[in-house]
């Protein structure tokens, strides 16, 4: 599948960077869109893996030897040698017209040492996910839905296929991509965690709550949350505070990124598992509010969920371009117009309110407040 929109994404970030990074769990298709992009390229090209000795000999002494090429440098893995960005900065600054530097990397730039402030103002990040809905089209909802958007996990020819790939990624995550990073953490301690957060998947986080069941303090709960977060595992959505006299939630909420890796922990390996299962309600929210986000090209630092103690809750906040989008996910064939909405809407003067369920039609409940179809949803994207 060619993912053209990225392809084009990265051409747009080179005409005003020199250096441009691709984020993104391992497996989501990282190396193919560089190596689509590289087949497109019109000039010398040269590839780098990291994680292969002979380029890591390659680039022993990498100021010597990338100083000596022209054209597009793509650099695979760039978290596990974080050494390299402030040569990058050099060797972008020396020639920004003869070089462009395309590097990809399997965690955020906080799990990256010091990405930030070696490369500001020189790199564009971007960040790719595994497959979205608008990418495979409506009629494949419950596949992605179920599979997740792994490529290899979604493609695999039956659903047990699938699973089994998934068991063999988390197992892999967990005893090599962690240690990779330099992260010191036993892989069962880390696991046994990551399981506790499939109970919590849709809701607030509270660090006490799971350091008393795990034998942990809070502290590390939070460290641990902090991994799963820079290596795109979770989403922790901050609440939005408003200058109004109720009491708000100030904790986040956490999400599984892919539903795949949920439903693999869970032990759910079918659909007729997962509607059975006391999580569907939850596990259709995380995969619908990951799908919108990707819809409205959203940024992590431009979403949040927001709550009062006591009377109202908006499942996802987008505050972009000046506008305050809400949005309600309701696993429902009929969702309905609740006291909530009417809340959340006027508390945070919101320019329009979505309901987000996974029925066939579009439809207005109110002058500001609509529902819309999650498959339908796609096909403008």
């Amino acid at each position: 599948m060619r993912r053209l929109s990225y392809q084009h994404a990265v051409s747009q970030a080179f005409k005003t960077h020199p250096i441009v990074a691709i984020l993104g769990p391992r497996q989501c298709g990282k190396t193919t869109i560089a190596k689509q992009y590289q087949q497109e390229y019109s000039g010398p090209s040269h590839y780098f893996d990291l994680e292969k000795p002979t380029d890591m000999g390659r680039l022993t002494n990498p100021y010597l030897y990338l100083s000596g090429l022209e054209g597009l440098i793509i650099i695979d893995e760039i978290q596990f040698q974080p050494q390299l960005f402030p040569i990058l900065r050099v060797l972008a600054d020396e020639a920004e017209e003869k070089r462009q530097f395309l590097i990809l990397g399997s965690a955020s730039r906080v799990l990256i040492d010091n990405a930030a402030e070696s490369l500001a103002g020189r790199v564009n990040y971007l960040e790719l996910t595994p497959f979205s809905l608008g990418e495979v089209g409506e009629e494949w909802c419950d596949r992605l839905w179920l599979r997740g958007g792994f490529p290899r996990s979604f493609l695999s020819l039956n659903d047990q296929n699938s699973f089994t790939w998934l068991d063999a990624y988390i197992r892999s995550f967990l005893e090599q991509d962690i240690p990779n990073l330099g992260i010191r953490i036993p892989a069962a301690e880390l696991r046994r965690f990551w399981l506790m957060l499939t109970h919590n998947h849709a809701q607030i986080f509270n660090a006490s709550d799971l350091g008393r069941s795990l034998g942990l303090n809070h502290k590390t709960i939070r460290h641990y949350l902090d991994i799963l977060t820079g290596t795109f595992m979770i989403r922790e959505l901050p609440a939005w505070h408003e200058n109004i006299s109720k009491r708000q939630v100030k904790s986040p909420k956490i999400y599984f990124r892919d539903s795949g890796i949920l439903h693999a922990l869970l032990g759910v390996h079918s659909l007729d598992l997962l509607h059975a299962h006391m999580k569907l309600g939850a596990s259709w929210e995380g995969f619908a509010l990951e799908q919108v986000i990707h819809f409205e090209h959203a940024k992590s630092e431009e979403c949040y969920f927001w709550a009062t103690h006591s009377e109202a809750e908006l499942d996802l906040l987008i505050l972009k371009q000046g506008q305050r989008l809400g949005y309600e996910f309701k696993f429902s064939e009929t969702p309905q117009l609740t006291k909530s909405m009417r809340i959340a809407l006027d508390d945070l003067k919101l320019d329009a309110l979505t309901i987000v369920y996974p029925g066939p039609h579009d439809y207005p409940l109110d002058e500001k407040i609509k529902v819309r179809s999650l498959q339908g949803w796609s096909k403008a994207n």
